[in-house]
């Protein structure tokens, strides 16, 4: 293994936004058997802190892989069109007007009926989102679009989390 592997390299799986998640989950727990700081105790404190940044190197690439938003980000950032929600939050004007709609729906939403039929919509949005993602990715190459889709589909599940908070009220 080397550190400075892609999380691909790392789990030998292609660099693609297409993943089979039993192999990422089965690649991780291998990995971690292997580089488990309990298996070079007898090797010493130094192997064992090698093994231990190890391990925190196979989790950290375990949860970009795992997540198709993260992978996405990373495989973008891989290809030279870094997302960077923090400072690019241009957006097109018909996904700006979304969310105008889609919050003013939460905030007027008055049944748990409201909230659920939100719910639906923004799991349709953020499904076409994931297979734009594929689209862009997989098959077109396009990354600079697939930033622009991975900072939509950060603020849709942001907005999904507010909807959440939203069904916990009404539950209670």
């Amino acid at each position: 293994m080397n550190l400075q592997d892609t999380d691909f390299e790392l789990f030998a799986v292609p660099a693609t936004f297409a993943q089979e998640r039993s192999m990422l989950d089965a690649r991780w727990k291998e990995l971690q058997r292997e580089a488990h700081p309990d298996r070079f105790a007898s090797q010493g404190a130094a192997a064992q802190r090698i093994a231990m940044q190890w391990s925190v190197r196979i989790n950290e690439a375990y949860q970009r892989l795992k997540d198709p938003v993260q992978r996405a980000s990373y495989l973008c950032e891989l290809h030279g069109a870094p997302v960077d929600a923090e400072v690019n939050t241009a957006m097109p004007g018909a996904f700006l007007m979304q969310q105008m709609e889609w919050r003013e729906a939460l905030d007027d939403a008055a049944s748990m009926a409201a909230v659920d039929a939100l719910q639906a919509e923004v799991d349709a949005a953020r499904t076409r989102s994931l297979s734009s993602l594929d689209w862009l990715i997989d098959e077109k190459g396009d990354f600079q679009a697939a930033a622009q889709q991975v900072r939509a589909l950060m603020f849709i599940e942001r907005f999904a989390q507010d909807i959440e908070k939203k069904s916990d009220q009404w539950g209670q």
